[in-house]
């Protein structure tokens, strides 16, 4: 459920290969956009594409393609997605066929392509989708009280005498590892704000781990950690740590878990089906323990909800565009294969 600011190479979905190359090159008239590629246009302002002003360019086709954004194990969630996609089939009256993504950019490109429709993307390639493939985010997994989601959490030991962010200054904090969302780039992020530079008004030191991080304050080898809430919260129920012995001096807003999204440019009779299956689908059991508890698709918007998404990405260095999405498929491609020279 972490946030990948890095993530995947451009590969296969269904046996065919993507690049943005592929996707179709004829730009939209000057019209308002934002951050958003020239393919698409924003009039409204709510920074995802708007549905083509032209009606012919509207899609209505006979089988929707849908996936899951990219993990280890494809064919658990390929699994635990059938009953919703008979459940949208029926909504909708289409055919809806499932794909086995390789990577997070193969994903986006296929949007960007046209050959996708409807897609669950990671939280930070949600950006990519958005601005590069169209992608209009609806709704997270979630319960009738909110979206599922985690938070950054400051934590410090209850005895340490430490009890605001301030009082960290001059301090040794241990941040998790350099690529972490919660654990190092959304402190980086939205710290500052608060009053408090990591890096400046704090000496960094890198656990490894959220787990080493929270066990590394409670023995005392760090004076505080910014952690992942839903981690340390495993922990206290595992009964690892005490909950009464730590203090939280800090808690960011709510990071969104992996958004699902349909393509801008369908026809919208359809988007209002999609939509309304997705807002009315109740999660059977099986669903509900893949997916931690959720029972349901949360209802979201991109400009509301990846806010603090787009505000980490930004304050780091990381950009939602061409460039963005090459650098993340070279690292990824870095790390398949060097997983595959392991092997």
């Amino acid at each position: 459920m972490r946030s990948k600011m890095l993530a995947c190479a451009a590969t296969l979905i269904g046996g065919a290969m993507f690049t943005l190359a592929s996707a179709p090159a004829h730009a939209q008239q000057d019209c308002p956009r934002g951050s958003l590629d020239t393919l698409y246009c924003d009039a409204d302002k709510d920074l995802v594409a708007d549905q083509p002003a032209d009606e012919s360019k509207w899609k209505d086709p006979s089988t929707l393609v849908f996936t899951y954004t990219p993990v280890e194990d494809p064919a658990v969630y390929r699994d635990a997605f059938a009953d919703f996609q008979e459940y949208l089939s029926k909504a909708t009256g289409k055919k809806v066929v499932y794909y086995t993504v390789q990577s997070n950019s193969a994903e986006i490109e296929a949007m960007r392509s046209g050959r996708l429709h409807i897609a669950g993307f990671s939280t930070g390639p949600t950006g990519f989708a958005v601005n590069l493939a169209g992608a209009v985010p609806i709704a997270v997994k979630g319960t009738p009280d909110g979206f599922q989601g985690y938070n950054l959490i400051m934590i410090t030991r209850k005895d340490s005498g430490i009890k605001s962010l301030a009082d960290l200054k001059g301090k040794k904090i241990a941040h998790t590892s350099p690529s972490s969302n919660s654990g190092n780039l959304a402190p980086r992020a939205l710290l500052p704000d608060e009053g408090l530079t990591p890096g400046e008004d704090y000496e960094i030191v890198f656990s490894g781990k959220h787990d080493q991080s929270i066990l590394g304050v409670v023995s005392g080898d760090y004076d505080a950690a910014p952690v992942a809430s839903d981690v340390f919260t495993r922990m206290v129920a595992r009964g690892v740590v005490k909950a009464e012995d730590i203090e939280i001096l800090y808690r960011s807003p709510k990071f969104p878990t992996s958004s699902f999204a349909y393509a801008h440019d369908l026809h919208p009779d359809l988007v209002h089906k999609i939509v309304g299956a997705f807002h009315t689908y109740r999660f059977p059991e099986q669903m509900q323990k893949a997916f931690k508890g959720a029972d349901r698709f949360y209802p979201i918007t991109y400009k509301a909800d990846w806010d603090v998404i787009r505000t980490i990405a930004a304050a780091t260095g990381a950009s939602y565009d061409r460039k963005g999405l090459d650098a993340m498929a070279a690292k990824e491609a870095a790390k398949k294969a060097k997983k595959k020279k392991k092997q």
